[in-house]
């Protein structure tokens, strides 16, 4: 094991926990990825589409129709999350697994 802390000391978040919370609220799950500035980026460019989808249509269009744009943000944004985590444990395992495989060759 190293000295010096790096950032593959804390596991990263579990990729279907921050799949459930970014499905819940738009751009946490870019939070708890560590990309707060792209998660408000995703939030704020969804409530704006949101509104400015709200007001091009009529109140006969659907809940959906209305907060379309909205929920076009939110679709990428989850996906965009999940693929984050997933990248994000792939490499703490692998580092993990080069340090694991690291000490067993010091100790030889």
């Amino acid at each position: 094991m190293t000295d010096h802390p790096t950032q593959f000391d804390r596991p990263p978040y579990d990729p279907r926990l921050v799949l459930a919370v970014s499905s819940i609220l738009t751009g946490m799950g870019q939070v708890l990825n560590g990309e707060a500035h792209r998660g408000l980026m995703f939030a704020f460019t969804a409530l704006s589409l949101a509104w400015v989808s709200y007001n091009l249509t009529t109140p006969e269009h659907s809940f959906l129709g209305r907060y379309a744009g909205g929920f076009m943000i939110h679709a990428i944004a989850l996906m965009d999350a999940y693929k984050g985590a997933r990248i994000r444990r792939a490499r703490w395992d692998h580092a993990r697994k080069q340090d694991h495989q690291r000490d067993m060759t010091d100790q030889k």
